[in-house]
């Protein structure tokens, strides 16, 4: 029986001594390891906390395997994809990575300086043979390292060399035109590469390389029109793959997005509101995306000329919002106000409120608000019932719902609205969600604080419109 159990216990530890591949989006390309405390740089690239503070240190930029170079002038932490590693370690029963320390990553960045310099200094024209060589090399650990491959890969080891040959060509192919000097091939290159990832899925995932989207990230800020319009289009196709939006926004290609969102073509500037869009909605690009600088840009498109872009780029900035810090952003830069404007005026009124509802939520987004007379704005519009359809009826009563945690600052501003009234006629006549929201508005209308007892409304009102101005004229 002991032997049984002996046997029992030698067989489990062996059986997680095969170690799964390691996705490459969790190696560090400066260490080469697994990232224990990934941050995120404005280039959108991301690196090991320590490598990035030692080549700041060092005043060293490292070139990237795909030809980039990162900024490190801003450092924001990658909290979603250390969670990631995290729940990729413990399923895959491997140790947790530990945080490497200062004087470790400063060696590595030694070492990696004087392997640059080497090669800066001794570097031998690359051959076709070796590029493909590396390419072949690159592309077989990026096949295999995803969970949910592309079905038309095959389990026989012959075939995936095939797979990866012709890959590996056609990439090769691609990359040489992109990179043409000729202006006609670039823009052939492009309308191709544009056609190929709107019909063809598995070539979107495929073809959304380091290398590929290297020679993308040079063509989308290019001052050729037809060459600018799809190249931004083309990325917009490899972004509707959900593999690639991480991939994208960390290869340093949200900067030109958004140089062209500010001054590009307008045919440009629609695909790029349509670009971050595509890209906001992973959770993981969310926090980037708003620190490298795409919240002004994507604020002015609201009143761009073109229908797409306005749409879009409302839409990019209701994910975008979703995350604290991106609403923190929002409010600094006094979208409040902007967003209130625009829901007066009936401009894109029922995509506008689902931001101001993400707004609501936090407590600088909720007191901009408040000081920016939403509650008499959404109320009125309530009373006018002026809405293009129930679900915007219905984002004007969350985004209220959100506005009444604003404790007895709200109360007042409702009591002055008459909203009780107007919420009462609600809970009776509308529809289930909206009836909802305005019960949850009224209970909260009606619970009385101990501090409450005695309430001068007109004085609260006053007094907090007074601290208001103090504090807009204090920054």
């Amino acid at each position: 029986m002991g032997t049984s159990k002996q046997r029992w216990r030698i067989s489990f530890h062996k059986s997680p001594s095969k170690h799964p591949d390691i996705p490459i989006e969790f190696i560090c390309p400066i260490s080469g390891s697994l990232m224990a405390d990934p941050v995120v740089v404005s280039s959108g690239h991301t690196f090991e906390r320590h490598c990035v503070h030692a080549c700041k240190s060092l005043s060293f930029t490292p070139l990237l395997p795909d030809g980039s170079v990162p900024d490190f002038s801003t450092i924001i932490p990658n909290l979603a994809l250390k969670a990631t590693i995290l729940n990729f370690c413990r399923s895959s029963f491997l140790d947790p990575p530990k945080p490497i320390n200062f004087l470790t990553a400063e060696n590595l960045v030694f070492t990696l300086m004087a392997t640059q310099k080497a090669k800066n200094r001794f570097a031998q024209p690359e051959t076709e043979l070796h590029r493909v060589q590396s390419q072949i090399s690159v592309s077989s650990e990026e096949s295999v390292t995803p969970r949910s491959g592309p079905t038309c890969y095959s389990s026989s080891s012959a075939s995936d060399v095939d797979n990866l040959n012709t890959s590996s060509i056609e990439e090769d192919e691609l990359v040489g035109k992109l990179k043409s000097s000729n202006v006609s091939e670039q823009e052939e290159a492009v309308i191709s590469f544009r056609k190929l990832t709107r019909t063809r899925e598995d070539t979107r995932f495929g073809l959304c390389t380091p290398r590929v989207l290297s020679a993308l990230r040079v063509l989308i800020t290019s001052r050729y029109a037809s060459v600018q319009v799809n190249s931004v289009a083309a990325l917009v196709n490899l972004s509707l793959e959900n593999r690639n939006k991480v991939k994208i926004v960390r290869s340093g290609i949200v900067p030109c997005l958004i140089d062209v969102l500010k001054s590009g073509f307008q045919e440009s500037q629609e695909h790029v509101a349509g670009a971050l869009f595509s890209l906001a909605l992973d959770d993981q690009n969310k926090t980037a995306i708003g620190v490298l600088g795409a919240l002004p840009p994507l604020l002015h498109a609201l009143r761009s000329d073109s229908e797409r872009t306005r749409h879009d780029s409302t839409l990019a900035l209701y994910h975008l919002s979703l995350v604290q810090s991106n609403r923190a952003k929002l409010v600094k830069l006094g979208a409040v106000q902007a967003l209130l404007g625009m829901v007066k005026t009936g401009h894109m009124m029922g995509r506008i409120l689902l931001i101001l509802c993400n707004l609501a939520v936090s407590s600088e987004g909720r007191a901009a608000m408040l000081d920016g007379g939403a509650v008499e704005c959404f109320v009125c519009m309530l009373r006018k019932g002026e809405f293009d359809s129930e679900s915007t009826r219905e984002n004007c009563l969350a985004a209220l719902y959100g506005l009444s945690h604003g404790g007895l600052r709200f109360k007042g501003l409702a009591k002055e609205a008459a909203a009780e009234e107007l919420l009462i006629q609600v809970e009776e006549m509308g529809s289930q969600r909206a009836k909802e929201k305005a019960r949850k508005i009224l209970e909260v209308l009606r619970q009385k604080d101990e501090e409450e007892e005695e309430v001068d409304w007109e004085k609260l009102l006053n007094s907090d419109d007074d601290t208001s101005q103090t504090r807009i004229s204090s920054s």
